[in-house]
């Protein structure tokens, strides 16, 4: 038993890297090939990126989650139907089969007044599209009107009638990219166009010229087509037909809609209008081998024409399904479970296991950084999503050193809790769409995102730190008797030295924003919500040290203050986006402002316990009934 337990976190790390590394094998598709066409680029949001990505991104946005299942029980509760479809399968639903894509509940609507305007059951929370449509018109005057009122006046209400006004959007956008609704055979309704196309221009060139005797049949026909495609360029911003060849250098892709109009007009077929079309009607009458036959032809025109865009897909369809920072996540919770019952247990495997647990989820974190600069070519922090991915990777590297010079597990609470933290708030970030979206033209900077950028996000992620070490003195010393003299000087040098490395790297890198801005603007400080911010940061740091210094706080209040260095900081890095001014407002989110408060709460109260007088702190109790006199030079020395 003891040899068992001496090798278990070994043993563990084992499972644990296995079981990631058996998720990144490729999916075998059974019939039609979901996962090849997943793999397939196309241009959205400024970028390539693989259908895969777009299914996604927009399933987030719409249900909140990147799969759709669903499942009805009766009155005893017992399950009767029930359907399990990857983001990928429900957008090639939605695109080639819509009818049994409007059937499927997969808008999320949580407010109840939205529900009461669209006629649709309370009690539920996913309706479907044909659910919508009845009363669309009346809510798309409702949402129109909560459009034009300013966002920081948006009621609860409001906010939610925008929220399904971008779903649908969202859906439309999908449903027209490749085909239309009205269109019953994309295959043939292809090739009916382009044989209307030169007897529907020449009538069209007689009825201008007045001559009476001009093929009408032949004009309506396209008229008809024309009308279609162009209902299909103005819902979808997918733009999924490459240029060609002779066009190369211009990187011109265009929406499926907007290429067909363009052939009226005498524009050259491109070969991939005819693939997609193939597939769209492959697709609906179920023929794997035709579907995937058309597929095979369009991938090789890629592979020839399109090395660089079809190599992207590629990687990025394996970057969501490695889901690093998912499964990251996973790591780092199993870690804190871990590292909390070394706190009630002491077991050394329960720590060494912890430890080792970390180090791996830290890998795939790293790896899912590496994978995402690749990809967009940038450095690690380009907007508030990645910036909570590295303020996490940054504090899960901090707890890991702490833990190597004290061994006692609170390194290892640390970088999990946090890492854990940040992980979660990056995936409610991603709620809003494509997290490698294009940049402002302003932060279109490489080398100042690699130092301003990572720098002051470093000084974030440590000023963090040292709140969350606050907070465990605090918690410790207050509900337990686990705050023992030896943990209580470790966690006070621990708090300290973590604020020095906070305080120059959140000094440097304002500092290195102030060039940036007089490189950018023309002028070093501007009072921006951001810049103020950022000094905020610094000055509240230098003034815990200099109060250290100077002997007005001890122990205890060192972690009260830096408890409110996680109310400056969280403020400096949401609350300042929040306000939806300035030059350095990117990334806001609505529902962010309730989050951001709970923490500010939460943060507070914690502050409020910690000024308790420590005849009240558990870990004090004891110490205080035994020996009066000791007590007192025991809060002299934690004041």
């Amino acid at each position: 038993m003891k040899a068992l337990t001496k090798h278990l976190h070994w043993i563990l790390a084992a499972v644990f890297g296995l079981w990631f590394l058996s998720t990144l094998r490729p999916k075998s598709d059974a019939g039609i090939k979901a996962n090849e066409f997943g793999r397939l680029p196309v241009l959205l949001n400024g970028r390539i990126q693989p259908w895969d990505s777009v299914a996604r991104n927009s399933l987030l946005q719409i249900r909140e989650k990147q799969a759709f299942s669903y499942e009805l029980r009766n009155e005893k509760g017992e399950v009767t139907y029930k359907t399990n479809l990857t983001g990928l399968q429900w957008l090639m639903e939605v695109m080639f089969t819509p009818d049994a894509a409007d059937a499927r509940p997969v808008f999320r609507i949580d407010h109840p007044d939205v529900k009461g305007l669209m006629g649709l059951s309370i009690e539920e929370k996913h309706f479907a599209w044909k659910e919508l449509e009845p009363n669309w018109q009346k809510f798309y005057a409702q949402a129109t009107n909560s459009a034009r009122i300013e966002s920081s006046l948006r009621t609860p209400y409001d906010q939610g009638l925008l929220k399904l006004l971008n779903a649908a959007k969202v859906y439309l956008n999908i449903k027209a990219s490749v085909t239309s609704p009205q269109i019953r055979e994309p295959l043939e309704d292809l090739v009916s166009f382009l044989k209307s196309i030169e007897p529907g221009r020449a009538a069209a060139i007689a009825q201008q010229a007045g001559k009476k005797d001009y093929d009408e049949a032949a004009l309506n026909t396209l008229v008809g087509h024309l009308g279609t495609y162009d209902m299909m360029a103005n819902l979808s911003t997918v733009l999924v037909v490459p240029p060609h060849h002779s066009e190369r250098e211009g990187d011109n892709w265009t929406g499926m809609g907007a290429t067909l109009m363009d052939m009226a007009r005498g524009e050259k077929l491109h070969d991939s209008v005819k693939f997609y079309a193939a597939m769209a009607s492959n697709f609906r009458s179920g023929n794997a081998e035709k579907f995937n036959s058309a597929l095979a032809d369009y991938q090789a025109l890629l592979g020839k024409d399109f090395v660089k865009e079809a190599k992207k897909g590629r990687m990025e369809a394996f970057f969501n399904q490695m889901e690093p920072f998912y499964k990251s996540n996973i790591f780092y919770v199993t870690a804190l479970l871990l590292g909390l019952l070394f706190w009630i247990v002491p077991s050394e495997w329960a720590r060494r296991s912890a430890f080792w647990l970390i180090m791996l989820g830290l890998v795939i974190h790293t790896a899912g950084l590496v994978f995402r600069m690749v990809l967009e070519g940038r450095p690690p922090v380009t907007n508030l999503y990645s910036s909570a991915i590295f303020i996490g990777w940054g504090s899960v590297i901090l707890g890991l050193m702490l833990e190597r010079f004290y061994k006692d597990a609170i390194g290892i609470v640390v970088a999990s809790f946090i890492g854990f933290v940040t992980l979660v708030v990056a995936h409610n970030l991603s709620l809003g769409g494509d997290t490698m979206e294009m940049m402002r033209a302003v932060l279109d900077t490489n080398f100042w995102l690699a130092t301003h950028v990572v720098i002051v996000t470093l000084g974030y992620a440590a000023t963090f730190v040292a709140g969350f070490l606050a907070i465990i003195f605090v918690f410790r010393g207050f509900f337990s008797r686990g705050l023992t003299e030896g943990t209580r000087k470790g966690l006070n040098r621990m708090t300290y030295a973590i604020l020095c490395f906070a305080t120059l790297f959140s000094f440097v890198g304002t500092v290195l924003g102030g060039i940036w801005a007089d490189q950018s603007w023309g002028r070093f400080w501007g009072w921006d919500p951001k810049e103020n911010g950022a000094l905020m940061i610094v000055l509240w740091n230098a003034l815990i040290l200099h109060a250290r210094w100077g002997g007005l706080v001890k122990e205890r209040g060192l972690a009260v203050l830096a408890i409110s260095g996680n109310i400056v900081t969280a403020w400096s890095w949401f609350g300042t986006n929040m306000l939806g001014i300035g030059l350095h407002s990117y990334g806001f989110t609505d529902s962010g402002f309730m989050w951001l408060s709970f923490f500010i709460i939460s943060q507070a109260l914690i502050i409020l316990v910690g000024l308790l007088p420590l005849r009240l702190w558990a870990s004090f109790q004891k110490t205080a009934l035994a020996a009066p006199k000791a007590s007192g030079k025991v809060k002299a020395g934690m004041a």
